[in-house]
């Protein structure tokens, strides 16, 4: 047996733990729109568009994967009030940098999408960031074990 305790998280601890699931399983859905867009999907895109999704490359994919897939377990252990969540929030946020280095300095998304197109990939990493640090709360104040 383990004695460690744990207290009882206040009630936003579950909206914000709810929150924090619904947006990752939002990218998983993103990550499948992506990865298995057919090819008239692609066809249907503008020639620039087409071009950024033809040239996208494995590793960058594999990046967005662990990023959504570990979001997605890392807020089902933070509703299951583990411990292993900020591990978890750890790796999807390692998995969303390294996505970002591609969209943001080896891709021509900028160009494609222009600054505005910036906005949402930069309240990733917030979130990504605000995650982590959200677990450590949760951890510090034995809501999760």
């Amino acid at each position: 047996m383990t004695n460690i305790s744990t207290n009882k998280p206040p009630l936003w601890f579950w909206i914000v733990g709810v929150i924090a699931l619904i947006w990752n399983l939002m990218g998983v859905m993103a990550y499948i729109g992506q990865a298995y867009m057919t090819d008239a999907d692609l066809a249907a895109l503008p020639e620039a568009e087409q071009a950024l999704y033809a040239n996208y490359p494995a590793w960058a994919t594999a990046a967005f994967a662990i990023a959504v897939f570990g979001g997605s377990i890392a807020s089902i252990a933070l509703l299951l009030r583990k411990k292993l969540a900020k591990t978890l929030y750890v790796i999807s946020l390692l998995g969303i940098v390294v996505q970002m280095i591609y969209n943001f300095f080896i891709s021509e998304a900028m160009d494609v999408y222009g600054p505005g197109g910036m906005i949402m990939p930069v309240m990733i990493i917030i979130i990504g960031f605000y995650l982590i640090g959200f677990s450590n709360k949760c951890i510090s104040k034995n809501w999760i074990s």
